[in-house]
């Protein structure tokens, strides 16, 4: 809680990784001056108990509700290369896009192999190439028009190019730097010069993404499919 305050106190966006977070937990931080907090679902209901026993998704889809219900920003996301099939893509973009609001980032990462834990030592997961990725990516800016896709981890198994394809498919945030995740990432010099290649600049804190012309327009108008009980 005094991170979060010192950081607050800065002028900064803090976000935060903790696990899962009860109400009363939620609420102490949003009190701290929390912007957002990340719980990733990581991939379908029904593929999860394949890949994760300890704790199950509606214990996810709870600390979820309690972040939502405190006041704070939703990150959640997901992984690929979990050994997943093309449906548990979907399922997992169905369950992010029916949520009672659309998480306002939505992180989307290529499994980074680590020895000595379970994923790293199977030989049947799938590597995860440039095209996966921006199908991923597109497919959630088209049903999540105004959340920001975060292009994660994974970023140093693509080139300068194939970043680019993910950004043109919709991806408009990464993380950046290289400390801030629990393996490698490209370091923040290495960002800056991709965005000045790119022509990118960064977003001012506490300022969402700008809407688009077409929406501003009237031309598109964005609409809402309500959610529905998922699971039992």
């Amino acid at each position: 809680l005094d991170m979060v305050k010192g950081v607050n106190g800065m002028g900064l966006e803090v976000c935060c990784t903790l696990g899962m977070l009860n109400a009363d937990q939620a609420k102490q931080l949003k009190e701290a001056g929390l912007t957002a907090y990340n719980h990733n679902l990581d991939t379908s209901p029904e593929h999860y108990p394949k890949v994760i026993t300890t704790r199950t998704y509606e214990d996810r889809l709870q600390t979820i509700a309690n972040v939502r219900d405190a006041g704070i920003s939703v990150c959640c996301g997901g992984i690929l290369g979990l050994g997943e099939e093309d449906n548990d893509r979907v399922g997992l973009l169905h369950v992010l896009a029916t949520l009672p609001e659309h998480p306002e980032s939505v992180p989307i990462n290529a499994l980074v192999s680590v020895e000595g834990t379970p994923l790293g030592d199977e030989d049947d997961i799938d590597n995860v190439d440039a095209f996966d990725m921006a199908r991923m990516i597109a497919t959630a800016r088209i049903v999540m028009p105004r959340t920001m896709v975060r292009l994660s981890a994974g970023r140093l198994s693509f080139s300068d190019a194939e970043q680019f394809l993910m950004f043109q498919a919709g991806a408009n945030s990464i993380f950046n730097g290289d400390k801030l995740l629990t393996t490698d990432n490209p370091e923040f010099d290495e960002d800056q010069k991709l965005f000045q290649k790119l022509g990118f600049s960064g977003k001012p804190a506490h300022k969402g993404p700008l809407v688009a012309p077409a929406e501003a327009d009237g031309e598109v108008v964005i609409t809402k499919v309500e959610a529905k009980q998922q699971f039992a």
